[in-house]
């Protein structure tokens, strides 16, 4: 059966998202561009004027507020479009000539925080008490915590100056093992040549045939034992920034820095790191259960993807997709689900299939004056994509939520909190369809897939995590970040999170030169502490059938610092619970899934 891909004029309205809540048209999107040109430079006219009065600070702020809803719509539109077509010259074009507006907008309000924290304590105190700021006091208060880490006019620009060279090494890291390195090709099972690249990888690594494995595993590694020296400075050079940046501003470390936007605790990250390593005992039980099930005299961790159960067969339309995510989301009670059904199957938040030149993989995205939209790349034949549309409406229904309950100001929730709500409604997802089917296999299949959900996001992310706080330790105490250095301590890493049962190639001493996110360093805790709080709110609204809590975080947005936040719907990261709570799920599910297959 042949498939063509459509170009995006081909494809059926309804399958796309509407975007005329943002502009009905392209020329309305350009009469509003024009029109944020003629505007921002009014806010040279606030300068200056900042500390004489409250009334003086809110009519800034409201300013500023006006221009922002505007950028924020634009750039949505812009940034869509672009999406669902990156062939399109006129929506390229857009997007560029909307970043360079950009640019010369933050040049002239540059002067605001600084400004804003040059007030002194005594005349601020008295303008957040003034009833005309009520609704501003949270920002401020988030602005004023940094001015013990904001630096003299001269030295911040020199740092904004300096900031592209400082921080280049991502686009060097992203050049070299995307663009110039080649990995040769792959023959699978069936003798046909396969390409060897960063993308192919992944999905020859969960090839039946141990040989496709074992060939694509030293193929890759090779390539990047051939560049090592050049990975390691790189990577190096990335941390010696975050240092710099950190010492700059007056941080006693680079993952203080990290963690203080959020305000959260060093002891979250601490914490993490203990837990898990305390419960490793049940993941070295389910790499055995692999070694068992595969008939292997030894297990490598190239063994480790592979999947335990042949993957189920789906022919699952968009819209018996859409019915099951619903029907998973049904404790959430009948607000959540009728206004996610309206917008999936009415309002059109979601771009649903594949296209010529479309984004690949699938995100949310929302605006406060629009719909909060899906991409998708649904294929009905792939059973996973019904989880991803689980997750994305997640994401969605988060901004759906904080959008209608608090401020344009207010609304937007930090990183801590994102992964959150989409990984919650994974897990409701995974006990509806354990709930409705009786098919040994299928289930099965479902219970392996949240273990590897579940190993990746907890157990190889706070590996990451921990390879991050040694690694800018290091650099901190003035040792030597050599190749040497990396492949040492990483190794000693993978040893530990693998166990005894798991035979480390040396190859894979190299892998912590291939991690893109170590460039955006302290980032990857967020994955596996976000993934508790979702497994911990979601096992208590599954247990008491009670939502409004969890409800009650979605609306919260970004009104209060994330630890507060969950703290509020019953979630303590500032304790291991948490984790341990997803830890017992974890084995939990191993021991079933030792049930079905041993």
């Amino acid at each position: 059966m042949s498939f063509t891909l459509l170009s995006r004029h081909e494809v059926s309205l309804a399958d796309t998202w509407d975007l005329t809540p943002l502009f009905v048209t392209d020329q309305a999107w350009e009469a509003s561009f024009q029109e944020l040109s003629k505007l921002y430079p009014a806010l040279a006219d606030f300068r200056r004027c900042l500390g004489k009065s409250a009334q003086e600070l809110l009519n800034l702020l409201e300013y500023q507020k006006k221009l922002n809803q505007s950028i924020e719509q634009l750039s949505q539109y812009a940034s869509l479009r672009v999406s669902e077509d990156s062939s399109s010259t006129p929506s390229l074009e857009r997007e560029g000539r909307f970043q360079s507006l950009i640019t010369k907008i933050e040049e002239v309000s540059s002067f605001i925080a600084p400004e804003i924290q040059a007030i002194d304590d005594k005349t601020f105190a008295h303008f957040l008490a003034d009833p005309l700021l009520k609704e501003w006091t949270i920002p401020l208060e988030r602005l004023r915590r940094q001015r013990p880490h904001t630096l003299s006019d001269r030295e911040e620009r020199l740092l904004a100056l300096c900031g592209s060279t400082i921080d280049g090494h991502s686009e060097t890291f992203s050049q070299l093992t995307n663009v110039d390195m080649t990995f040769g090709t792959v023959r699978d099972d069936q003798g046909r040549e396969i390409t060897l690249t960063q993308s192919s990888f992944s999905s020859l690594l969960q090839r039946p045939d141990r040989k496709v494995r074992k060939e694509a595993f030293e193929k890759f590694y090779q390539e990047f034992s051939d560049h090592r020296y050049t990975l390691a400075s790189s990577l190096a050079s990335s941390i010696k920034g975050d240092v710099f940046h950190a010492r700059a501003r007056n941080y006693p470390s680079a993952l203080e820095e990290a963690l203080f936007d959020d305000d959260v605790p060093l002891s979250v990250y601490d914490n993490l790191i203990t837990a898990v390593r305390s419960r490793r005992d049940v993941l070295f039980r389910y790499y055995e259960l692999r070694r068992r099930v595969f008939g292997l005299p030894d297990l490598h961790v190239y063994d480790t993807y592979a999947p335990l159960v042949a993957s189920v067969q789906s022919n699952v339309s968009f819209d018996e997709a859409t019915e099951r995510v619903l029907a998973s989301l049904h404790p959430l009670g009948n607000e959540y689900t009728q206004a996610l059904a309206r917008g999936l199957n009415q309002e059109r938040w979601c771009d649903r299939y594949e296209n010529k030149g479309k984004r690949s993989g699938a995100f949310s995205a929302g605006a406060y004056q629009g719909p909060p939209y899906i991409l998708m790349n649904y294929k009905a034949d792939v059973f996973s994509d019904i989880y991803t549309l689980a997750h994305e409406a997640g994401h969605s229904m988060h901004t759906w939520y904080a959008r209608k309950t608090q401020t344009f100001q207010n609304y937007h929730y930090p990183i801590f909190l994102a992964e959150v709500a989409s990984t919650f409604n994974e897990v409701l997802l995974t006990e509806h369809l354990l709930n409705t089917t009786e098919d040994r296999m299928m289930r099965a299949y479902i219970i392996n897939r949240q273990i590897d959900d579940l190993r990746g996001t907890v157990f190889r992310q706070t590996m990451f995590a921990e390879f991050e706080k040694i690694t800018h330790a290091a650099e901190e105490a003035g040792e030597a970040l050599t190749l040497d250095f990396f492949r040492k301590t990483y190794r000693t890493l993978l040893d530990a999170y693998f166990g005894p049962g798991v035979v480390i190639d040396e190859a894979l001493e190299l892998e912590c030169l291939r991690i893109p996110h170590f460039y955006n360093a302290f980032y990857v805790y967020q994955y596996a502490t976000g993934i508790s709080a979702a497994v911990t709110l979601a096992t208590e609204v599954l247990k008491t059938g009670n939502h409004e809590r969890y409800l009650d975080f979605l609306r919260s947005g970004g009104s209060r610092f994330p630890i507060e936040t969950l703290q509020a719907a019953g979630v303590d990261m500032k304790t291991a619970a948490p984790v341990d709570t997803t830890l017992d799920l974890f084995e939990r599910r191993v021991k079933e899934l030792e049930g079905l297959l041993c």
